[in-house]
């Protein structure tokens, strides 16, 4: 089932062969509610409590593509929901740190996460204030819908590093990628429309 998915991945564009091996590596089942198992290999999202969702597989391929991500790199995640996005971050080689805002979904994956072999810093918090302790960054991905990009995580982003996010104030985001030049200047590019669940600002929730 897994390499149906990764085939259908393929599919649609993503051709990074890392990226897909990655994708097959990891077992999607145990990052799903039982009621959805049956479901767990299909490029659809699902709910996984407290209002969120674990992304369709397409999607957090098309995101982790669009990084560039190389062994090594220093990687930050805002919005950790499952885990699952992580776990295909490190699966690349990278360092990854990620930051979770609900309490019940941080303390449940903190958990999971146990179950894999992957060093996974994760950090209950508010992501818009990024971890200006941890920073520079090689990449940083958010995983929710902004209505605009956060200034903080922009600082802590290193020179020739990207961001990749999903920028829209309505219900369909558009993906951007925002690439750091030596100059200090700004390269941003598009890649079509996308849907996330909200990103919240000033907040974490018990």
């Amino acid at each position: 089932m897994r390499k149906k998915l990764v085939d259908e991945i393929r599919k649609k564009g993503i051709l990074d062969e890392n990226l897909l091996s990655a994708i097959n590596a990891i077992p999607r089942h145990l990052f799903l509610d039982s009621g959805f198992l049956e479901y767990a290999y299909e490029d659809k999202p699902f709910p996984i409590g407290s209002g969120q969702t674990i992304s369709q597989p397409y999607t957090v391929a098309f995101q982790t593509q669009l990084l560039e991500v190389k062994p090594e790199d220093k990687i930050l995640e805002i919005g950790t929901g499952s885990g699952y996005q992580a776990c295909v971050l490190a699966e690349l080689g990278a360092k990854v740190f990620s930051i979770e805002r609900q309490k019940k979904l941080f303390e449940r994956t903190k958990q999971l996460l146990r179950l894999f072999p992957y060093k996974i810093n994760l950090f209950y918090g508010d992501g818009y204030k990024g971890l200006p302790e941890e920073a520079p960054f090689d990449g940083i991905l958010i995983t929710a819908a902004a209505p605009e990009i956060p200034e903080p995580l922009l600082q802590q982003l290193k020179i020739g590093g990207h961001l990749v996010i999903p920028v829209g104030k309505g219900d369909v985001q558009t993906m951007l990628r925002i690439t750091k030049l030596v100059n200090g200047k700004l390269k941003k590019e598009t890649f079509g429309k996308f849907r996330f669940v909200p990103l919240l600002k000033d907040k974490a929730n018990d």
